[in-house]
């Protein structure tokens, strides 16, 4: 299982309706609003890093009023 951060930034005002959609999407652990440089903060996870990217791509990127994403995959070292 691959899990990763997804760290957006959305339309001024967009923040809670965009993380409460995200949270509702398969593979969607947690999606909650921040202050700071990014609006939501979602943990998501997959069977593979391919399924993972599809997922931001076909689905996170897709949603209505997002600006920006950036995907921060966990590492156990």
């Amino acid at each position: 299982m691959v899990q990763a951060y997804i760290l957006i930034q959305t339309e001024v005002g967009k923040s809670s309706a965009v993380a409460e959609l995200i949270g509702s999407f398969d593979g969607v652990i947690q999606a909650q609003d921040v202050t700071g440089p990014y609006d939501v903060i979602v943990r998501a996870e997959a069977t593979t890093m391919d399924d993972l990217g599809r997922m931001v791509v076909a689905k996170v990127q897709q949603v209505e009023g997002i600006t920006r994403t950036l995907t921060c995959p966990v590492v156990h070292l």
